[in-house]
């Protein structure tokens, strides 16, 4: 008999001792940033440039992405709440991150890095762009264990109830697994970044990885938006959602840097 649905009751604890808890969410957040860090690693060997340099462009990097993306979610989706409980911000831990907050974050904090150890920014932000779209997949897949961020009902045969929704009148239906859609479009996305590197062995043109990133990851996103729950309430009855509406910038500026790429090469 086939199966008609998933019930998906995995706890988002991996154990508990006393008052702490080991979150799934947390492990998955740190593994992106420890294989793209392996993965940076052998970027710099291959290109000859000083590991000491990895270290402080991986601090930048972790600061950037959680203090962006958390700030992203608070202000861009649930601005009253938070600005009324701002020691909520701090709770990272319950989740609640915005990949375009964590975009902005990255981007600034590049600029930053860039300059205090003269790197040039679209060589750092070029081999950025692959290791963060890694790291997209593992944060999507903390989202599957944490029951969250998934899509509208359906009667697809691989819909997943999921039991430990925060909202009980969700956790009826099967719904589209829309935190495994967009982890594997991360992953699609960073073999491609990928397989270009090597491929090349680094020597592509300075914009184009971080531009075809912007391009696909925020499309992926876009599209997979409209198979999504509101995350919150004001986005019901709306044509796009805060995502949908976020992403444009960023897929209008991956188109510009392919566009700027492709015109320096007319005239080379």
């Amino acid at each position: 008999m086939m199966l008609d649905y998933i019930t998906w009751t995995a706890k988002p604890e991996i154990f508990t001792i006393g008052g702490f808890s080991l979150r799934w969410y947390g492990v998955l957040f740190a593994s992106g940033f420890l294989f793209g860090y392996f993965i940076m690693q052998d970027f710099f060997r291959r290109e000859k440039i000083p590991l000491k340099i990895l270290d402080q462009l991986t601090t930048y990097m972790v600061i950037a992405t959680i203090v962006g993306a958390r700030l992203g979610h608070c202000l861009f989706y649930e601005p009253e709440y938070y600005l009324a409980h701002p020691i909520e911000i701090l709770k990272i831990w319950e989740g609640g991150l915005a990949s375009h907050g964590g975009a902005i974050g990255i981007l600034i904090a590049l600029i930053i890095f860039s300059r205090r150890n003269n790197v040039s920014y679209w060589w750092t932000l070029d081999r950025i762009a692959i290791v963060t779209a890694l790291a997209g997949f593992f944060i999507r897949m903390g989202n599957l264990m944490n029951s969250e961020i998934f899509g509208k009902a359906t009667d697809l045969s691989w819909g997943f109830i999921f039991t430990r929704s925060s909202d009980p009148a969700l956790a009826v239906d099967p719904r589209h697994p829309t935190q495994i859609y967009e982890g594997l479009c991360y992953l699609l996305i960073f073999a491609i970044l990928m397989v270009i590197y090597y491929r090349t062995n680094g020597k592509f043109r300075e914009g184009l990885t971080i531009s075809l990133f912007l391009i696909l990851v925020f499309a992926a996103r876009f599209f997979i938006e409209f198979l999504k729950e509101p995350q919150v309430g004001f986005e019901r009855g709306m044509a796009l959602n805060m995502g949908q509406i976020l992403s444009i910038p960023f897929i209008l500026l991956g188109v510009a840097g392919l566009l700027l790429i492709y015109g320096r090469k007319r005239g080379d």
